[in-house]
């Protein structure tokens, strides 16, 4: 994806990325989508925004729309986080002052007033076998007032079902725990772990971990969710 994104940028012969997950077949992804604007974004992205203020960690910033809307459109104070090192790159050479390639895991030193994860944001947990262990390093990165603005959606509608409603799912372990998988030019990324979380799981681990939490907006199956310090 980061190669996608620089090419992209540099008007280098890019093409649309195709991704799939262990439950569903090859769709694309225009590269051009993580470029877009404000306007362009959904609904769950626009309320995020909107809320909000103070110190910024936009984690997972991809090419940087989110962050840098929040830094030249609301004047904000924003660092952006990304794995990789050739997103966090366009998002320098987009103009975001404070950009980093770091796994969250491994990246401290300030306190924050608004942590973003978007698009999916619950997917960088991996598993709800160690949720925790990124529940409490956000909890260790969030200022004492401060608020994580989380989206997710609940993929129960993409299994089957039987003609009295009862839906088929995989009997061991949670139903939102999926492979990920991107291709781009004829090369595949090794398959990635992405979770998908409904808001009742979430709610239960982020309680668990010292958070209250409050879901904001309903779209269809996708939800935005505020976290804050009990």
């Amino acid at each position: 994806m980061g190669q996608a994104i620089l090419d992209y940028f540099h008007n280098e012969n890019p093409e649309d990325l195709h991704t799939e997950t262990s439950i569903s077949e090859l769709d694309e992804l225009p590269v051009a989508y993580l470029f877009r604007d404000f306007e362009m974004m959904n609904i769950i992205e626009k309320k995020a925004l909107q809320l909000s203020s103070g110190k910024i960690l936009d984690i997972g910033a991809g090419a940087g729309s989110h962050s840098l809307y929040l830094q030249d459109e609301k004047k904000l104070d924003v660092t952006a986080l990304d794995i990789s090192p050739k997103s966090v790159e366009v998002c320098r050479l987009r103009g975001i002052k404070k950009a980093f390639a770091k796994n969250m895991l491994e990246f401290s030193g300030e306190k924050y007033d608004t942590i973003l994860l978007l698009m999916n944001g619950t997917g960088i947990f991996q598993s709800l076998k160690v949720i925790d262990i990124y529940l409490q390093k956000l909890h260790s990165l969030l200022s004492k007032n401060g608020q994580i603005l989380i989206d997710s959606t609940d993929i129960l509608y993409m299994f089957d079902k039987d003609e009295d409603g009862g839906v088929y799912i995989p009997a061991e372990g949670y139903y939102g725990e999926l492979d990920y998988i991107v291709h781009y030019k004829g090369q595949s990324e090794d398959p990635i772990k992405w979770l998908y979380l409904d808001f009742n799981t979430l709610k239960n681990a982020a309680e668990n971990n010292g958070f209250t939490i409050e879901k904001l907006i309903q779209d269809d199956d996708s939800y935005l969710a505020k976290l804050m310090k009990r």
